[in-house]
């Protein structure tokens, strides 16, 4: 499987990840929700920057982590004992402040040149499971269903 990661663009999330600052992604919510247990090492992450119907970035999964039924005490731990690879913001602290999490580390990131035009369906989240990137990029995209975020 592929991963396309949406990244917040207030934030710069992009250009960290491009400049080499932010090695780690996160998603949380309270309960599990995708991609919590859907990732693999070796498998390829895409970012895009929130917005910009732009595909600009792949890298590399070396390191998943998954928590669940975490207490606030825990949370805090888990992000901070990571703050170094995840270069959070206070604000991203607080949205990613949940009971469940998934920690994605990832190395070899490549920017895409040019980049790939995103081929936007409504019922997409913001990180996606895909076959392969072709499925949604203009002129050979697939309609997007759950079928590869289903549990395994």
């Amino acid at each position: 499987m592929v991963h396309l990661v949406y990244c917040d663009d207030k934030a710069k999330v992009l250009d960290r990840i491009l400049d080499g600052s932010k090695t780690m992604v996160v998603r949380g919510a309270a309960g599990r929700k995708i991609p919590h247990s859907r990732v693999s090492e070796g498998e390829t992450l895409y970012f895009m920057q929130k917005g910009s119907k732009k595909i600009s970035a792949k890298a590399i999964v070396t390191n998943v982590e998954n928590y669940a039924k975490l207490s606030d005490d825990e949370i805090i731990s888990v992000l901070e004992r990571n703050q170094s690879k995840l270069n959070l913001t206070d604000k991203q602290k607080d949205r990613w402040h949940k009971k469940c999490l998934i920690l994605v580390e990832f190395s070899d990131v490549e920017k895409i040149e040019p980049s790939l035009n995103f081929d936007h369906q409504n019922n997409m989240d913001d990180w996606l499971i895909i076959e392969k990137i072709e499925d949604v990029v203009v002129g050979t995209s697939i309609p997007y269903n759950y079928d590869n975020s289903k549990f395994k």
